[in-house]
């Protein structure tokens, strides 16, 4: 198991930042639907 963390370190790395992307980018996307929402709900 150490091998292949010595071995694979900029693939892991990498991984981790593209989950932490996917991460901001989901809340974003929600983010924004509640904003849309909420401004849908004042208007009416």
């Amino acid at each position: 198991m150490y091998d292949f963390f010595s071995q694979h370190q900029l693939y892991i790395v990498m991984t981790i930042v593209l989950i932490c992307w996917v991460g901001i980018y989901s809340y974003l996307v929600k983010l924004d639907k509640r904003v849309s929402e909420a401004e849908q709900s004042n208007h009416i």
